[in-house]
């Protein structure tokens, strides 16, 4: 047996490549010609513009702006120019639009809400992947189209966006979309359930805000205490699953918020038994989100992978080469099975770091499930969707992760 396994690894030695620069094979379908009546162009808030917010209440001028900005070793003028590489970049998606008598509605990040989903026909992210994921998350059906434009291809990877060579020919896109020269890709996501004791759905948004971690508590508390004015609150006793306007396109994750602190928790994998667990968090993610953290949770590097052989060939008295080429064709195999296809309707899970000892165990640190309930057991957790959607998730607050077919998210695949 040992020597099939061996043949079946040189067998195999050939393929080489990372995972995340290779396509995942997913169903696509064509589409007719697409031309939207209204659409709306939700844009990132660049750094400048950050900065700028961020020291306006103290009524700093752009000269003391700079001078601040030098001392943390920071460039103004650099800032600048990329802030207008993307203004730049966006006003030409929305001369575009125009100019194929398309309504267009700009809006920046922090004004995108549940009231523009329902105005456009479909939606434009201008910005990078995390712009994308937060105009994805309020999209709650599959029919409203959803695609990016990484507007500053050269500081922003932009997987999530069309290719790189439309951000400056948005006019020869639009015009292949309007000819039906692309294919719908099917994103499947998440779905989030709450219920239990002390919850509260109201979300923190951590995209604009850039909290420490004493102001993401005070910003939990503060949400947590409005909630308690409102008729209705739900941050009490729930018995009912309550179900987040929010749908996770990348990963969920679940941890305390310190996160030198161990979270501790109780998981359910597909209505199994409870198990208690220690770890440092734990991640759900779908397909799309296969290739991100998850990836980087659960790869193997190659030093790890040649020691695990040497002890392997040891163990077993097989004889086999050890050299760099095929370590790192067995390491390219392994890193490639966590990868997995956009449109895939299962989920995959992720215990991070988890502790094992005569009271709390592992059986399983990672696999593929339909459904993961999650009880929390943590005093200053939050379960965070797609990095950027903060919830408070504490000890008696049980979640509820799933995946249904109505969740996908309808987005396109123009190809170069």
């Amino acid at each position: 047996m040992a020597r099939r396994f061996v043949a079946n690894l040189l067998r195999f030695g050939s393929r080489t490549g990372h995972p995340s620069l290779r396509p995942v094979h997913s169903s696509s379908e064509p589409a007719a010609g697409f031309k939207p009546g209204k659409v709306a162009v939700v844009t990132k808030t660049t750094r400048y513009e950050f900065e700028q917010q961020r020291y306006r209440h103290a009524g700093l001028s752009e000269q003391d702006l700079k001078q601040l900005l030098a001392m943390k070793g920071s460039s103004y003028c650099g800032l600048l120019e990329r802030h207008h590489i993307h203004t730049s970049n966006v006003e030409r998606v929305v001369t575009s639009l125009q100019n194929e008598g398309i309504e267009v509605r700009v809006v920046k990040r922090g004004e995108y809400n549940e009231e523009v989903v329902r105005w456009a026909d479909a939606i434009i992210s201008a910005g990078g992947d995390g712009t994308m994921l937060l105009v994805a998350s309020k999209v709650l059906n599959e029919d409203k189209p959803v695609f990016g434009v990484n507007t500053d291809p050269e500081r922003s990877e932009g997987h999530l966006c069309l290719p790189v060579r439309y951000t400056r020919a948005f006019s020869e896109a639009l015009d292949r979309l309007c000819r039906g020269e692309f294919r719908w890709l099917w994103r499947q996501r998440n779905r989030l359930h709450l219920e239990g004791t002390g919850i509260n759905p109201a979300p923190v948004d951590l995209h604009e805000l850039q909290l420490s971690l004493e102001q993401h508590s005070r910003a939990h508390r503060t949400s947590t205490a409005g909630s308690q004015h409102r008729p209705g609150s739900l941050h009490q006793s729930v018995s009912e699953p309550t179900l987040l306007p929010v749908r996770s396109l990348n990963e969920i994750f679940i941890g305390e918020s310190l996160s030198s602190r161990a979270s501790y928790y109780e998981i359910s994998v597909d209505d199994g038994p409870w198990e208690k667990q220690k770890s440092s968090g734990l991640s759900v993610c779908t397909g799309t989100g296969s290739k991100a953290w998850s990836y980087n949770i659960n790869k193997l590097a190659e030093q790890a992978v040649e020691e695990v052989l040497r002890i392997g060939q040891s163990q077993a008295g097989v004889d086999f080469p050890l050299n760099p080429e095929f370590v790192a064709s067995v390491t390219d195999l392994y890193n490639e099975s966590l990868v997995f296809s956009p449109d895939d309707p299962r989920l995959f899970y992720s215990v991070r770091e988890p502790i094992a000892n005569r009271v709390f165990s592992s059986n399983r640190q990672r696999g593929f499930a339909s459904r993961v309930c999650v009880r929390s057991r943590c005093w200053d957790a939050c379960m965070v969707v797609d990095g950027g959607t903060s919830f408070e998730f504490n000890d008696g607050a049980i979640a509820t992760i799933s995946t249904l077919k109505e969740d996908r998210l309808r987005t396109v695949l123009l190809e170069n």
